[in-house]
């Protein structure tokens, strides 16, 4: 066992398959102390069981390590104040919280159903937002602690998934505010956009060039809990927004204005149509133009490589 992570408690959400999985055993393996929380839910919403979350914590327990399960519903704020109320009545403090819980409910948006759409945002956006309110009161008042949210690149936008894209995009700028907001009190906040092999990426209707293993987001998650996630003046990294895929890490982009004109007087309508194309512009899409070489790829019966 190493000890990047010695005398921390760590809190992981849908720790009981796939990317959670690894990041619990990889945080033990450091040393920490994890509360294993899984709903035991399939991605296309089975019956939940405590036996995944459990099945974890023994994992841990035998190779020397410390765990407990806590198989609630992250969707509750029940749910999210139970996982770090085990936390503080186990271990007697909370480090850490790494919320990759998720479930996917695919469809076009103009056929989507409010019985499609609230769940994956519930789980998803609003499970986070359950354990990082509940852990942040705690954080705030020791001075220190780690919250880290699971996006994905689709917050750029999703054919089939508007509403997992909608709760990707929300969990990034619920971060944001968490790092804003919580810096002042030693607590910082990021998130992670994986690209790894697990039950959700299995969906993907094309060949990934850049994929890893959940093994490699475990790797990047426990050196952002660590107090070696510094950048390099020293400042804590927090509000970033951090890719691994393989071999690759990236950072994203923070929000800005891209371009800027303003006007004499009041703008119109028909001002607005000679000035905002030639000064102002767009943005392109990447998305888009990864759309068109999808079709080019299906109507060559081909999958596409991306």
């Amino acid at each position: 066992m190493g000890n990047f992570l010695a005398g921390r408690v760590v809190a992981v959400t849908g720790a009981g398959r796939g990317i959670g999985r690894a990041v619990a055993l990889a945080a033990a393996a450091e040393g920490a102390k994890v509360v294993v929380n899984d709903y035991g839910v399939g991605i296309e919403g089975t019956e939940p069981t405590s036996e995944i979350a459990d099945g974890v914590v023994k994992e841990i327990q035998a190779t020397g390590g410390e765990a407990v399960a806590v198989a609630d519903d992250i969707s509750t704020m029940a749910g999210g104040q139970r996982i770090i109320d085990t936390a503080l009545t186990q271990y007697g403090r909370i480090d850490g919280v790494v919320c990759v819980a998720g479930i996917l409910r695919e469809r076009m948006l103009f056929n989507m159903s409010e019985e499609e759409w609230d769940p994956v945002v519930a789980t998803h956006l609003k499970g986070t937002f359950t354990v990082f309110r509940a852990a942040s009161a705690v954080m705030r008042r020791q001075g220190s602690g780690t919250l880290i949210g699971f996006t994905s690149g689709n917050h750029q936008g999703s054919v089939a998934q508007a509403n997992y894209s909608a709760a990707k995009g929300g969990i990034i700028s619920l971060v944001r505010s968490a790092a804003l907001g919580l810096a002042k009190y030693g607590v910082t906040a990021n998130a992670v956009a994986p690209v790894a092999r697990t039950r959700m990426s299995a969906n993907v209707p094309m060949e990934l060039r850049e994929i890893g293993e959940p093994e490699d987001v475990a790797a990047l998650v426990t050196y952002l809990l660590s107090d070696k996630a510094v950048a390099v003046g020293g400042e804590p990294i927090t509000g970033q927004v951090y890719t691994i895929a393989g071999p690759k890490i990236a950072v994203w982009a923070q929000p800005r204005e891209l371009r800027a004109g303003y006007a004499e007087g009041s703008w119109t309508p028909e001002k607005i149509a000679d000035f905002l194309p030639g000064t102002v512009g767009t943005d392109p899409m990447p998305m888009l133009a990864q759309l068109e070489a999808m079709a080019r790829a299906a109507a060559a019966k081909d999958r596409p490589n991306v």
